[in-house]
């Protein structure tokens, strides 16, 4: 393959660009661009209770096996060796390894080994007006010249196309198409634009890795599509790596109205992701591909198949066990389900319903806590979050979760006694 980039038009496109928006940092440590730093719930939390107690590994298990597998990658690509990047990810895909979280370990290495170059645009994106010499295409730049040096090899274009794809999204936001500035989608279209030109030379039929079919999907999902052809796009996706909670949680969001689909197409594609996956999932297919859907889009949320979304929940915790599984669902029941606010009346009784669920999840599977997922579950599990302080971020969801399990023990604890979460759930003792 010869590479066919170039970069006369980023650069036509990026010379003296402005953004109006304002942004500031708000109190969780989000840099916020619409100017508000407002949640969804009190903006100063209550002290945490001493009567209530449970384990808060920092970092996590999962957390620490995603650290070290980007870090893998990313300390591959800093040392030039994209021959060792090519053979790790190959390695993890053809052992099919993963994170006890179930994060496939080739997405993490690819990751990595383009997280230098993404985080810099972010970062020179990150107030939301950019100097007029910022490195914005310094890193991809690079990248591209990697992919010119090993034309044939799908890992490392796959790995180049990502970075794309990511810095698209840094541009654009996760908005209805609307809100986003002119520039901003230009800049998204033509980073869109390259990433398709690049997996082109890489058919996903052709092979038989996951990661390659996630970048198809992701360049699909950012382009204008027919919407059958994204839904295939998936499916062949979820054969491949029908484990991977993520993939099903994607092609829910996309299939919004917002993006190429409909509330029915959602609907419909959801029971045929838990038909197909039922072996693995039971019902859970259904919950993973409404899981952000539903909270992102009222229209989608107030026709959920309550009963089976929760059946579809309980399949999930039966077949993954882990913390980070468990404390995922817990605060998105609880939290970014639990505390929205404004919602029509029907859209209001299917967010109580999902949120009452938090209270058997907690109750019977949670053991410890992970303040960054419950961070995010405030935030509604946004993959474009700018984090600034990861510290304040994480207090943040540490006191929300503190909160929520507070008022949710909140008889007992009236009662004078202490709750305490141990290996085997949450334990009652007297103060």
């Amino acid at each position: 393959m010869q590479s066919k980039f170039t970069t006369a038009k980023l650069f036509t496109m990026f010379r003296n660009i402005r953004h109006r928006s304002s942004s500031h940092l708000a109190f969780d440590g989000v840099v916020d661009t619409k100017g508000s730093s407002a949640r969804p719930h009190h903006a100063e939390e209550p002290p945490v209770s001493p009567a209530l107690s449970i384990p808060s590994p920092d970092p996590t298990g999962e957390e620490r096996a995603c650290d070290m597998y980007q870090t893998a990658g990313q300390r591959l690509a800093r040392q030039e060796d994209w021959p060792g990047v090519s053979r790790a990810i190959r390695d993890a895909e053809a052992a099919a390894t993963r994170t006890p979280g179930g994060m496939p370990v080739a997405d993490l290495i690819a990751f990595g080994a383009r997280a230098d170059v993404v985080h810099a645009a972010e970062h020179a994106l990150l107030s939301g007006r950019p100097a007029k010499d910022a490195p914005l295409l310094d890193g991809i730049i690079a990248l591209e010249e990697v992919l010119a040096e090993f034309p044939d090899d799908y890992v490392i274009a796959t790995v180049v196309a990502m970075a794309h794809i990511d810095i698209g999204w840094a541009w654009r936001g996760t908005g209805w198409a609307v809100e986003v500035p002119l520039r901003n989608r230009e800049a998204f279209d033509a980073h869109f634009d390259r990433a398709r030109d690049i997996l082109e030379s890489f058919p996903n039929k052709d092979m038989s890795s996951p990661l390659l079919a996630s970048a198809h999907c992701a360049v699909l999902s950012g382009l204008p599509t027919d919407t059958n052809r994204l839904i295939a796009a998936y499916e062949a996706l979820i054969d491949m790596d029908p484990l991977n909670a993520r993939t099903y949680r994607n092609m829910g969001t996309h299939l919004l109205p917002r993006w190429h689909g409909s509330v029915q197409d959602l609907e419909v594609q959801a029971r045929r992701m838990a038909s197909r996956s039922q072996a693995i999932w039971g019902a859970g297919g259904y919950t993973w591909v409404m899981l952000d859907a539903i909270a992102l889009d009222d229209a989608a949320c107030s026709q959920l198949d309550i009963a089976f979304f929760i059946e579809g929940l309980h399949d999930i915790l039966t077949r993954r066990t882990d913390q980070h599984t468990v404390n995922l669902l817990a605060a998105y029941c609880a939290n970014t389900m639990g505390m929205t606010l404004d919602a029509a009346d029907e859209v209001a009784f299917v967010r109580g319903q999902i949120a009452d669920c938090a209270k058997w999840i907690i109750r019977q599977h949670l053991t410890e806590l992970h303040p960054m997922i419950w961070a995010h579950a405030a935030r509604g599990f946004d993959n474009n979050l700018r984090v600034r302080c990861p510290d304040r971020f994480a207090a943040a969801g540490a006191a929300d979760a503190h909160r929520i399990l507070c008022d949710m023990f909140r008889r007992e604890l009236s009662q004078g006694k202490r709750v305490v979460f141990t290996d085997r759930g949450a334990q009652l003792e007297p103060v």
